[in-house]
């Protein structure tokens, strides 16, 4: 009779444990028995043994399934279980995602840099524009200062005649293998930082990098309709690899300058024009600018009140790669006529006289309701 501790007491889960939990379990027991972190304890070492096996069966479904039904019983030879759980390459390469997020190192996993190419940095730029280069597009030449691939030595480092050579500590592979108990781990080469190759002579223009700073000017397409906050992308425009590995890419993000006249909102634009109270009682019409440089008039009808809006159509900003276009909205602010003379203030006095709550109907109304709440009140 098997004297194994139990798996899903091994793992101190519940036997209802779904994928998540045993993980989330397994991750803290492992980081607590490591031998990584018990140097010399065999005990310890023993523990992490048990911790392993127990998860290489229950993160198995049917491996799970089958231990369900019979306990320990279905990995001793001859029971049906398929053999037992196992610790070869493929209990390494299964575990090596959660030993790298553990210890900083990946199980079994082959391969270096090819030739020490590295990929450039993504670079971004940042640009304002006008709201009518916004609405129109741009073609626009910036100056960025960026690291391009050296041309004295192609990129690789190496001076002129000379190539890099395989790192000797790791043979070209750009890591480092290790034994821990029974686990054999991966590190990233510490003489080639994972490159696989070492250069002995490197190139006096770039010494050794591959790569020189330089101010480079680049033509960036605007389209028109952009927003605040469009990044546009330019493949391979960016820092320059490592002893000729690919370039980065160059981000640029538009920002736009405020307007003296409009306020954007998605397509459509918004703005504001002061009327005399004259205009507005009596009506009439006045120009606004557009966005494209043209003028529109707006006509005000009779009796207007402030804070009233009047649309024009298809005078807004367009929408990115699309024919459509937003509208232009117009809100008119009634202004109180300041500064007057004694003429102007008898005759508005004149016209308080005559006027009536035909004139002034919300006004009439509001008081209306006033007067009747009071003397609700009052009766009360």
């Amino acid at each position: 009779m098997s004297t194994k501790q139990c798996y899903y007491e091994t793992l101190e889960v519940e036997r209802t444990a779904n994928e998540a939990v045993l993980k989330t379990s397994f991750r803290k027991l492992a980081m607590k028995w490591h031998p990584d972190k018990n140097p010399g304890d065999a005990a310890a070492e023993v523990k992490f043994k048990e911790i392993a096996e127990a998860y290489d069966v229950l993160k198995d479904g049917d491996k799970r399934a089958a231990y369900d039904r019979y306990g320990h019983a279905a990995f001793e030879q001859g029971n049906g279980g398929g053999g037992g759980p196992g610790f070869g390459s493929g209990f390494a390469s299964s575990f090596s995602d959660i030993f790298e997020d553990l210890f900083g190192m990946a199980g079994q996993r082959g391969g270096g840099r090819s030739g020490g190419r590295e990929r450039g940095a993504d670079l971004r730029y940042n640009m304002e524009i006008t709201l009518e280069e916004a609405y129109s597009g741009k073609t626009a030449q910036i100056e960025i200062p960026v690291a391009v691939t050296c041309e004295a030595c192609s990129g690789t480092g190496a001076k002129a005649g000379t190539k890099p050579k395989a790192c000797s500590t790791c043979g070209g592979a750009g890591r480092v293998r290790q034994a821990q108990g029974f686990f054999t781990l991966e590190r990233t080469c510490p003489s080639c930082q994972g490159r696989g190759q070492m250069i002995e002579d490197p190139c006096p223009s770039c010494s050794g990098a591959g790569r020189v700073e330089r101010e480079r000017t680049l033509s960036v397409n605007i389209p028109a309709g952009v927003e605040d906050g469009t990044r546009i992308r330019l493949a391979n425009e960016g820092e320059a690899g490592a002893r000729g590995g690919p370039s980065g890419d160059l981000y640029i993000f538009l920002s736009l300058a405020s307007h003296d006249f409009f306020q954007r909102d998605g397509a459509d634009l918004h703005c504001r024009v002061p009327i005399s109270m004259v205009t507005a009682a009596l009506g009439g019409e006045f120009e606004v600018p557009t966005i494209e440089g043209g003028r529109n008039k707006v006509k005000v009808p009779s009796g207007t009140q402030s804070g009233r809006r009047f649309r024009v159509s298809s005078k807004g900003m367009p929408v990115l790669r699309s024919r459509q276009t937003g509208d232009m909205y117009v809100q008119v602010v009634v202004e109180t006529p300041q500064n007057l003379t004694k003429k102007q203030q008898e005759l508005l006095a004149e016209f308080e006289k005559l006027s009536s709550g035909a004139t002034q109907p919300e006004a009439a109304g509001f008081f209306t309701k006033v007067k009747d709440f009071f003397g609700t009140r009052t009766g009360s």
